[in-house]
């Protein structure tokens, strides 16, 4: 029969084989968590900026617009282009692989590019309105429309921004936790 000097340390050798090996697993998952966290990070805060570059260009053309500097038609190319990316870019988002706790800000994110979209595609109306109409009709409905798209505009920039921020803020979460509920759309 093996004599115990033996047995129990190779018991010993085994139970602590076993542990590192949990340990080594559990630091593989936490490093992992944070590649996937890291690399969310950077591609939020890359289309983040893209969007940013576009959007504000085209507010500042909306803007000169809207004051009346710039006629409406000359807006119809740009405002065009400026749509297709905030499309693009949405489509993007939505493309995005995010971690644990980043579906919220990612489904954000999403919502605030499709409501660039939406507010382009509003002052692309008023425009349309403003250039193709005859004196005093419907002036008030364009000025409107451009206005408000404008406005959405802004706010969607502002609150892309924060969810970059958020993106930027995000800490790799316990993989072992379940993650939170995507909201869907």
């Amino acid at each position: 029969m093996i004599e115990a000097a033996i047995v129990l340390p190779l018991i010993a050798f085994l139970v602590l084989a076993a542990m590192f090996l949990l340990f080594l697993r559990r630091a593989g998952r936490l490093g992992a968590a944070t590649r996937d966290v890291e690399r969310f990070r950077r591609q939020v805060g890359d289309l983040a900026g893209r969007a940013e570059v576009s959007l504000a260009e085209m507010s500042v053309r909306i803007d000169a617009v809207r004051r009346g500097s710039v006629a409406a038609s000359a807006l119809t190319d740009d405002l065009a282009a400026s749509l297709d990316a905030a499309r693009r870019y949405a489509d993007e988002a939505r493309g995005l692989r995010a971690p644990h706790d980043g579906y919220l800000i990612l489904d954000a994110l999403v919502g605030e590019l499709e409501r660039a979209s939406r507010a382009l595609e509003m002052v692309e109306h008023g425009c349309t309105i403003q250039s193709t109409m005859r004196a005093g009709s419907r002036g008030l409905e364009a000025q409107t429309a451009i206005k408000r798209g404008y406005l959405n505009l802004l706010h969607a920039r502002e609150a892309i921004a924060r969810h970059a921020l958020e993106a930027a803020a995000l800490v790799p979460a316990d993989p072992s936790r379940p993650p939170r509920a995507r909201r869907t759309v």
